[in-house]
C-alpha cells in the first residue's frame, strides 16, 4: 500500500475528487427533474387500447372508482379480457400462446406498454395535461 501512495502526485487526489464529484452530476439534474414532474396536479392518465393499430378504447384511470373487465375480440377465435382498476390496466386473460401480455401485469405509469402481438393487441399508459393549449 505504501507503494501506491507514493506513487500518487497532488494532481491525481484533484483528479480523483473531481471525477467523484462529477459523477453525481446526472442524479441531481435528473432528481430535480423528476420533482417537478411528480408535483404536476394536473396530469390525467390515459389508457389506450389498440388493436391492429388502430385505438378501439380509451380509459382515465385517473377517474376509475372501481374496478372491471372488458373482453375484446381481435379475431376470430382469439381474445384479450383487460382489467382496469383505480390507476391501473392490465392483459388479464387471453388465449395467445405465448402470454406475454398476461406475465406483463399491472400498468400504471406513463410510457408503460402491454404488447399482444399474436393478436396484435397493444395496451398503452399515456399521460396527457388537462390544459387544453397543449393539444
Amino acid at each position: 500500500m505504501n507503494k501506491t501512495l507514493r506513487l500518487m502526485k497532488p494532481w491525481d487526489y484533484f483528479i480523483i475528487t473531481a471525477v467523484i464529484m462529477a459523477s453525481f452530476v446526472p442524479y441531481l439534474l435528473f432528481d430535480t427533474n423528476n420533482d417537478e414532474n411528480n408535483n404536476r396536479e394536473s396530469t390525467d392518465v390515459i389508457a389506450v387500447v389498440k388493436i391492429d393499430g388502430e385505438v378501439v378504447d380509451k380509459f382515465n384511470l385517473s377517474q376509475v372508482n372501481e374496478s372491471f373487465e372488458k373482453t375484446y375480440y381481435p379475431q376470430k377465435g382469439k381474445y384479450n379480457i383487460i382489467e382496469v382498476a383505480p390507476g391501473k390496466i392490465r392483459v388479464k386473460e387471453d388465449n395467445s400462446p405465448d402470454q406475454i401480455a398476461v406475465r406483463t401485469g399491472w400498468i400504471s405509469r406513463p410510457g408503460e406498454m402491454s404488447i399482444c402481438l399474436p393478436h396484435k393487441l397493444i395496451v398503452e399508459i399515456l399521460g396527457v395535461e388537462e390544459n387544453p393549449l397543449i393539444y
